[in-house]
């Protein structure tokens, strides 16, 4: 004997409004729109995570201070990404106090110019603080060399006479732009980070400038000393094709004493 409930089921089963909650049973059309649903929130995930990495990257900078501050601990037990902060308790105003940026420094090389850097190194107190200053000297025709910040942007004011400046923007299609600007006492000049950037003295006497960067650590990379002077020393194979010359030429350059004007 049929119960009331089994007839009433029956009848559910067989009445044509009925569709099965089971996607196995669905019709190819359904599991196919489904299928389509799936992926497209796949994909919003996706594009979701990757617009977190990017933004991440974008406010990518220095660490920053999780209390009033966080002087650099001199003799760290352990090395960080940063440095560790020294004790509180032992924080005194040396640690954030330098002198000695009122005496030029000695052009007396190459290049013709010195670059005298104030950052974590020389005051503790910068640590997590993002910023660092830099004093640098040009005797007449003298040039800070092409060079780059991995880690800061700059912001250059002329103190005493004139400068030609440069940055050269990063690969776009085919073309590394170029733009220079001739500056004169109370000028002030900005160079992106990481990008390649010079100044030259054009003027007959003694020019200071100084210079502000993003970081408590920016980094410095001089270009022709990179690429020619490092230790050890790039294959000749490698750079003779890249900059399109003989390896002689190569070779040459390679045994030169590249200055570094960066204290």
């Amino acid at each position: 004997m049929i119960s009331d409930q089994s007839k009433n089921a029956s009848s559910l089963l067989l009445s044509p409004l009925y569709k099965p909650t089971n996607a196995l049973h669905s019709p190819p059309d359904e599991r196919a729109s489904s299928v389509i649903q799936i992926r497209g929130m796949a994909v919003k995930l996706l594009i979701a995570l990757l617009a977190l990495a990017s933004l991440h990257a974008v406010l990518a900078s220095d660490p920053s201070p999780l209390q009033d501050f966080c002087v650099a601990d001199d003799n760290p037990k352990v090395f960080v990404n940063g440095a560790i902060c020294k004790n509180m308790n032992d924080v005194t105003a040396n640690d954030f106090y330098t002198s000695g940026l009122d005496k030029p420094g000695n052009t007396v090389n190459d290049v013709g110019s010195n670059v005298t850097a104030i950052n974590v190194n020389k005051i503790p107190g910068l640590n997590t603080l993002g910023i660092s200053l830099v004093r640098i000297d040009y005797a007449p025709n003298g040039l800070n060399p092409p060079h780059t910040h991995p880690r800061a942007t700059e912001i250059l004011v002329v103190l005493e006479g004139e400068l030609y400046v440069g940055f050269v923007t990063s690969n776009i299609g085919q073309t590394n732009r170029l733009f220079t600007k001739n500056l004169k006492k109370g000028d002030v000049f900005v160079f992106p980070q990481g990008l390649i950037h010079f100044q030259l003295n054009t003027g007959k006497c003694n020019t200071i400038a100084l210079a502000g960067l993003s970081s408590q650590n920016p980094g410095v990379i001089t270009i022709a000393k990179a690429v020619f002077g490092s230790t050890p020393p790039i294959s000749d194979d490698v750079l003779a094709k890249a900059f399109q010359v003989d390896k002689h030429l190569v070779d040459w350059l390679q045994a030169q004493q590249w200055t570094d004007n960066n204290n």
